[in-house]
């Protein structure tokens, strides 16, 4: 297994902490595709998904991964963060470090749904696999928000009813033809199941879709995976797979 190293990326005055490695042999996993892992909201952080990580390393894959300003060892406010500067991290941390129009293969866990929905409206044909893990979208007008602490303009339009149904990541979504896996627990007191469902339906309209059930997890599908390899394995199987293989 390919041996993981750490990198540190800096960006409109942080510093982004990072890890890569995998793709021992041809540079990259199945058609030399880089799988990008992005962590959740609060306090996550990659080093909660490295068996993910080394999942997908065991399936000859190259992977990266890192913390967002204000998560895990990188610099900077968590409440000064927003969703539109998560994805310009994204960005920044992909462009340095993933080779010149490799393909990806993005993975985001709950708020990094968004992200990743973001970062395939913008890398278009190279995003070859979307693995979204209990995910959230967002109505337009939280993208440029900061997140404060919890009490501000983010959260009270996150929390208006409905907010999440005109989200431009659905519509991404639906417009989306590669392979797709959405991973659901079988509770989740954060993601309401409407948006799930909203989620879903987009995502059937064009890709090569499965929906993966866990029925006994909860929300933080990073730790749950970190905790149960039978179902990591077929997570990251099922993902790199050219055809749904569980639904």
């Amino acid at each position: 297994m390919s041996e993981l190293t750490s990198f540190t990326h800096e960006f409109d005055g942080e510093r982004l902490s990072g890890i890569q490695g995998g793709g021992d042999g041809d540079g990259g996993g199945p058609g030399g595709a880089t799988a990008v892992l992005l962590h959740g909201a609060g306090n996550g952080s990659k080093e909660r998904l490295l068996p993910v990580i080394r999942e997908f390393t065991s399936h000859g894959c190259r992977v990266l991964a890192f913390d967002f300003s204000g998560h895990g060892e990188s610099s900077g406010a968590l409440g000064e963060l927003s969703l539109r500067r998560r994805f310009e991290q994204a960005v920044s941390v992909i462009d340095a470090h993933v080779p010149a129009d490799g393909p990806l293969v993005l993975v985001g866990f709950s708020m990094s749904g968004q992200t990743v929905a973001d970062l395939a409206a913008l890398y278009g044909a190279r995003v070859t696999a979307l693995g979204l893990c209990s995910p959230a979208v967002y109505a337009a007008e939280a993208w440029n928000v900061p997140f404060g602490e919890g009490d501000g303009e983010f959260s009270a339009i996150i929390r208006s009813p409905g907010s999440w149904r005109e989200a431009p990541a659905l519509d991404v979504l639906r417009a989306y033809e590669g392979r797709a896996v959405l991973a659901v627990p079988g509770t989740d007191t954060v993601i309401p199941p409407e948006v799930t469902e909203a989620v879903q339906e987009a995502l059937a309209a064009r890709a090569r879709y499965t929906r993966f059930e866990l029925p006994d997890a909860g929300h933080r599908l990073g730790l749950w995976f970190h905790d149960h390899a039978d179902d990591r394995r077929e997570f990251v199987t099922s993902l790199m797979s050219p055809q749904p293989v569980r639904n």
